[in-house]
């Protein structure tokens, strides 16, 4: 009997860390869930000093002359976990800023990141050297937590491919032509 508590509680402590967020409880408690991207978007200068997490998929890490080092993303909303989901559409870019060095091989581009952050306002993309969007603004969030997803293989590169992506994606849908 003892045997059997003892594994049925052990199954449930596996199911439970399995479930756990990817940013710590006490950042997570300072973070300001009334806040999307959109709204702060819109103007972001308003949100200045808030937490917030926000994920996507890194475009391109920067560093700076200064020593710090910037990391462009698209963002996507997140899902279980705080994990960035893939859509049709996604609702804009935005920059992190690291003030510590950070190793720029792991920020590759395409890589699925959840970032913990306070908003610092925004930054025109004409005042980043070799953005992707220089006439973009940049929401601009000062990074606290940044969690790496692993894709397991996943990464499309073609325009195309991203349309695996779209749940009513159909390639016979259309007229007659097939897709592959």
């Amino acid at each position: 009997m003892k045997k059997i508590l003892f594994f049925t509680l052990f199954f449930f402590l596996i199911l439970a860390s399995g479930c756990a967020h990817v940013i710590s409880e006490d950042l997570r408690a300072k973070v300001d869930q009334s806040l999307t991207f959109k709204d702060v978007q819109k103007n972001p200068n308003t949100y200045k000093g808030k937490i917030v997490v926000w994920g996507g998929e890194i475009i391109q890490a920067l560093p700076q002359e200064n020593g710090t080092n910037l990391i462009e993303v698209l963002e996507w909303p997140l899902g279980w976990r705080e994990k960035p989901r893939r859509t049709v559409s996604f609702q804009g870019k935005f920059l992190v800023l690291s003030k510590e060095p950070l190793d720029l091989s792991l920020y590759k581009k395409g890589t699925k990141i959840t970032v913990a952050g306070e908003i610092q306002g925004s930054k025109p993309g004409e005042k980043i050297k070799f953005i992707s969007d220089p006439t973009y603004r940049y929401p601009l969030l000062l990074n606290k937590e940044i969690h790496f997803w692993k894709d397991y293989g996943y990464q499309y590169s073609t325009p195309y491919e991203l349309q695996r992506y779209d749940p009513s994606y159909d390639p016979h849908r259309g007229a007659g032509i097939l897709h592959y």
